[in-house]
C-alpha cells in the first residue's frame, strides 16, 4: 500500500475519522421516540403532534441539547425523533410540564390510530422501551422479553432499575 499521500493520486479517497468527547456529558441521555400512523386518522394525528413538538424545541426546554426528526417509512408513516438530554433529570422534569404530559395523557386515553413507542439510553449504563399499540416488533423488542408495563415496570425509573424519583406521568391505575 503507498504511502497517504499517494492514496489520492491512486483515485483511493481519504478517510475522515473523528469522534466526540462526551466528558461535558456524564449524564448524558438519548432517547429515541417513534410513532406509525395506521390510518388517515393516525396521519392526521401525527401531522397535529409535529407542529406541537416543533414548538416545543424551538422553545429550547432546559436540558435539551439536540433534537432530530427522521422518516423510517412513508406507509405506513413512521417518524422516529431522537433527542440528546444534558441528564434524566432535567429530561423526566419536561417530561412532567407541558405541554408534553397533556400530550401524553391525552394519547394514552386514545392512540388516534397510532402506535408510539421511546427507547431510552444513559451514558451511565440504564437502558428502558415502552411500547404502545405495538402489533410489529421494534428496537429492543427483537430481542429482549416482551412484559406488561405494570408495577416496578410501568415507570421510567423502574425500568431502568432506579428506586425513588417522580411517579410516572399517568397513574397506573388510571389506565386499568
Amino acid at each position: 500500500m503507498p504511502p497517504d499521500g499517494d492514496l489520492a493520486m491512486l483515485g483511493y479517497m481519504s478517510v475522515s475519522r473523528t469522534t466526540v468527547d462526551l466528558s461535558d456529558y456524564p449524564h448524558l441521555v438519548v432517547i429515541t421516540l417513534g410513532m406509525k400512523a395506521n390510518n388517515l386518522r393516525g396521519l392526521r394525528t401525527m401531522r397535529g403532534l409535529a407542529a406541537e413538538i416543533r414548538a416545543s424545541v424551538q422553545a429550547r426546554p432546559d436540558g435539551l441539547l439536540h433534537h432530530d426528526t427522521l422518516t423510517v417509512s412513508q406507509w405506513p408513516v413512521h417518524r422516529l425523533l431522537r433527542q440528546y438530554w444534558r441528564d434524566t433529570d432535567a429530561m423526566e422534569r419536561w417530561t412532567r410540564s407541558l405541554p408534553h404530559s397533556g400530550w401524553w395523557r391525552r394519547y394514552l386515553k386514545d392512540t388516534e390510530g397510532t402506535t408510539f413507542y421511546h427507547e431510552l439510553y444513559e451514558r451511565g449504563g440504564g437502558m428502558e422501551g415502552i411500547y404502545v399499540n405495538m402489533a410489529e416488533p421494534v428496537g429492543m423488542m427483537h430481542f429482549a422479553p416482551v412484559i406488561a408495563a405494570r408495577g416496578p415496570m410501568f415507570s421510567f425509573r423502574g425500568r431502568v432499575g432506579q428506586r425513588g424519583g417522580q411517579p410516572a406521568v399517568v397513574a397506573e391505575q388510571e389506565l386499568v
